[in-house]
């Protein structure tokens, strides 16, 4: 694939709910571009020296959404050839969310609430899921987060219940589409630097 971006470095940020196959889509999706893939879940916990859910508990939510914000604006200023996985949350606040629009092409995947809870019914990784009812946590984690992802979207693709691998080619689609990537039937298959 050639690479053209739309939005300055060639990154793509995938944001959405808790779920929403953020971290599994980014993943395949570099593999299939030839990108680097970064988790930001993961910087933070390396940068933090433990996981999310123990900072969570020792440190609370505004501590981490601290933390978050700052690697946030270390990998939108950096990461070039990448595709991003961010947190869920990582729009709550508006310089992650200038951050994502302004550096990146956006992808958000949106599900619905009731198909998270099918993929994370037995997860215990996520800290604001540790509650009784989380249908309901999910349905007002979307009511509040919805409008944020699709405010700072570039590109949006409903998750439902196909495969990673569906996903996958769709997405591809819609970036070709974008011109975020093209195919280029005379490369070998791996990517290229675009002139854009």
């Amino acid at each position: 694939m050639e690479i053209v971006s739309v939005v300055g470095a060639p990154t793509i940020a995938l944001v959405g709910l808790p779920g929403s196959g953020k971290s599994a889509i980014g993943r395949r999706l570099g593999q299939q571009l030839g990108w680097r893939f970064v988790d930001s879940d993961h910087c933070i916990e390396d940068r933090i020296g433990c996981t999310i859910r123990q900072f969570f508990e020792r440190e609370g939510e505004d501590a981490f959404r601290d933390v978050e914000e700052q690697v946030l604006a270390d990998l939108t200023s950096s990461l070039q050839l990448g595709v991003m996985a961010t947190g869920g949350g990582s729009v709550l606040r508006a310089a992650n969310r200038q951050h994502l629009r302004e550096r990146t092409h956006v992808v958000y995947l949106r599900s619905s609430p009731e198909d998270l809870l099918k993929r994370l019914r037995h997860d215990t990784k996520r800290p604001l899921l540790q509650v009784a009812d989380p249908l309901q946590r999910l349905k007002e984690l979307h009511a509040a987060r919805d409008p944020l992802y699709r405010e700072i979207a570039h590109t949006t693709v409903d998750t439902g219940r196909p495969s990673i691998a569906m996903l996958v080619a769709r997405l591809v689609q819609q970036l070709e589409a974008a011109d975020v990537v093209r195919a280029n039937p005379a490369s070998d298959g791996g990517p290229t630097p675009g002139d854009a």
